[in-house]
């Protein structure tokens, strides 16, 4: 057989073989299942899978070593005074501005559903893209130059995509790993890779289907199977690998995995253990080669867990001290001292234990503070859900009188994420978040505060817009707006700080004789102020105070909740205040966005329209957008 040509010169056929003789029916099953040289050719088409990955994953690296590159020299252009430092300014980085604000459009899309269950959620549509690639690629490898004639066409079939299947595994582990080299090198975040981790598991079980599939096909064909899995080990073994893996993969739908998240991770865990014994018996001895792409992944998972432990370690070799603030919302505000943890990026989070609430139990908690600020302490604000963030709440409030007043034993890991871009390399930033959202946009703002205040930034102007549900709310981080806010404007930054609240009867008191200025437009006879979109057409905010409004844009009325900050009852159009923001941009704008889907859905799609519209890099001297949008969840 010439099966590379995916042809045979002596086809198998069943001419002359008597079924009903059991010694026949049995030589000629084994002439079915002889897969001398289909081994061989699945093994190329599972190289040639990982060749493909291997340059995908090239490409993407280039790409991330250009976009660090390009803010790196933004940043040292700004610290030798050179005007529009965020401006690209030769005809290669203009072409590759104008190739990113292509892909930008492209991806950054996102279809939010206006009803079904909240955990439903649709990716954005750049990583549609990439998952339907992916699946054309693999499917391609399966089916293409694989029609193989006469009886072992479905056995051709089923080991291809066996083989294919058992090459994602490496794939799988290296995607899930919270250090891997797949996010060193394109500068993806663990949870963007653990999106694609889910994807490759179904994958792998849609390979499984097959490969299951097509075998049993292939011996009903000639009235073999049940020969075949009374006389043959492979398919028990295999029904056991392929229940384990369709369960892998119902147990990670969003549904299950929410409900209890600690007992999510450690079921997945030892559930995926079992596949891969299963595998491992699985897997025939005509092709124990195979198993090189059980072992690479075994030792990726190792290399994985070491480095988390070793650092853990380290971590917590001194632990740090948790202090808890209950907040309006409840919301706790917990601030932990650590002699180990002292750098983080912003944005970046932890798995917080406190084994007060909860021995062995982590909960993920983005730093809501920056190593420069707070006395170098790390930050969080919770809202109480259930689980650990609920059982936080009572001593917060002082409503446990057995628990500890001063201070609990605070266990981390991590830190965690902070790949996006470096928001001080561009000309424009604009910080959007909504309810504790806030915690991802903070550090963000409080790094560029402090890195204002000692160096020269490309930055010239800065949006934060934080939208809550309650007036009260914003004490949460009142203080560290205030002293942001300071610094930037000491730097010569333009800021602004609006504050958008959407369900609070008591913001109806804030006013001026000129009338209600937070702009409240709804009827509050029918329930709390729930309001509509309130900026205009101009994408100007109504001001609070406007006649009372300092040069530095603060209010000195005695009723002001937060110093300089504009304070707006309802929804914010995004739209007409981006275009504002981005007609007056000199150079590149950087977005931020934390919060529920339907806010950075809203974004998303906001920006790629106004990116379109505006012909960025297009020849229109508009410039470039580049959006991080950081979900609760995903």
């Amino acid at each position: 057989m010439d099966m590379s040509m995916g042809e045979s010169s002596a086809p198998l056929n069943d001419s002359g073989v008597d079924f009903g003789n059991e010694t026949q029916a049995f030589d000629f099953l084994q002439l079915i299942l002889d897969d001398t040289e289909l081994q061989v050719v699945g093994n190329e088409y599972a190289r040639a899978f990982w060749y493909g990955i291997v340059v995908v994953i090239g490409i993407a690296a280039i790409f991330n070593i250009i976009r660090v590159i390009t803010l790196k020299l933004r940043i040292r252009m700004a610290a030798k005074k050179q005007v529009q430092s965020a401006k690209p300014k030769n005809i290669v980085m203009r072409a590759i501005a104008s190739l990113t604000a292509l892909g930008r459009e492209i991806a950054y899309p996102r279809i939010s559903p206006a009803s079904g269950p909240a955990w439903f959620k649709v990716p954005p549509f750049g990583t549609i893209l990439l998952l339907l690639a992916y699946l054309a690629f693999v499917l391609v490898l399966e089916f293409g130059n694989n029609n193989v004639p006469g009886g072992q066409h479905y056995t051709a079939l089923g080991i291809r995509a066996a083989w294919l299947a058992v090459a994602q595994v490496p794939l799988l582990v290296l995607l899930a790993g919270k250090y891997n080299l797949v996010g060193l090198l394109t500068g993806a975040s663990y949870a963007r890779l653990n999106v694609l981790h889910r994807w490759v598991a179904r994958m792998l079980l849609l390979l499984a289907t097959i490969h299951f599939g097509t075998q049993n096909y292939g011996w009903d064909e000639y009235g073999l199977r049940k020969l075949e899995w009374s006389t043959d080990s492979c398919p028990p073994t295999g029904i056991a690998a392929y229940a384990i893996l369709l369960w892998l993969n119902l147990s990670t739908i969003a549904p299950f995995r929410h409900f209890a998240y600690e007992f999510f991770v450690v079921q997945h865990l030892v559930t995926f253990f079992g596949f891969i014994i299963a595998v491992m018996m699985h897997l025939p001895s005509t092709a124990l080669y195979s198993r090189v792409y059980i072992y690479i992944p075994i030792a990726l998972w190792f290399v994985d867990r070491v480095v988390r432990s070793l650092r853990y370690f380290y971590n917590n070799v001194r632990p740090g001290r948790a202090t808890l603030e209950a907040m309006d919302g409840d919301v706790t505000r917990i601030r932990v001292t650590s002699k180990q943890v002292t750098s983080w990026a912003p944005g970046a989070y932890v798995l917080l234990s406190i084994p007060a609430f909860g021995f062995g139990q982590s909960h993920p908690a983005t730093i809501a503070s920056a190593p420069s600020s707070h006395n170098n302490d790390l930050v969080f604000i919770l809202k109480g859900h259930r689980g650990f963030t609920n059982r936080i709440l009572k001593p917060a409030n002082g409503e446990d009188d057995a628990a500890p007043t001063k201070s609990y034993f605070a266990l981390i890991d991590g830190p965690y994420g902070g790949q996006h871009s470096d928001f001080a390399a561009f000309d424009t930033v604009v910080l959007i978040s909504g309810s504790t959202g806030v915690t991802f946009t903070l550090s963000i703002l409080l790094d560029l505060a402090h890195r204002a205040s000692t160096q020269s930034l490309p930055v010239r102007a800065l949006e934060f817009i934080w939208v809550v549900k309650n007036v009260s709310w914003i004490n949460w981080i009142s203080d560290e707006l205030t002293a942001a806010n300071q610094q930037l404007r000491a730097a010569g930054i333009e800021t602004t700080f609006s504050i958008f609240v959407t369900c609070d009867n008591t913001i109806s008191n804030f006013s001026t004789e000129k009338g209600n200025a937070s702009g409240c437009q709804c009827d509050k006879s029918l329930g709390p102020c729930c309001c509509i979109d309130v900026v205009d057409d101009a994408g100007i905010v109504p001001s609070k105070t406007e006649e009372s409004a300092g040069p530095a844009g603060c209010s000195d009325k005695s009723d002001s909740i937060l110093p300089c900050a504009t304070l707006i009852s309802g929804r914010p159009s995004f739209k007409p205040l981006l275009w504002r923001l981005l007609d007056d941009a000199e150079g590149e704008t950087g977005i931020a966005v934390c919060g529920p889907v339907g806010l950075s859905t809203t974004v998303r799609n906001t920006v790629a329209g106004i990116s379109d519209q505006r012909a960025v890099h297009k020849g229109t001297g508009a410039q470039g957008i580049y959006l991080h949008a950081e979900d609760f969840s995903l």
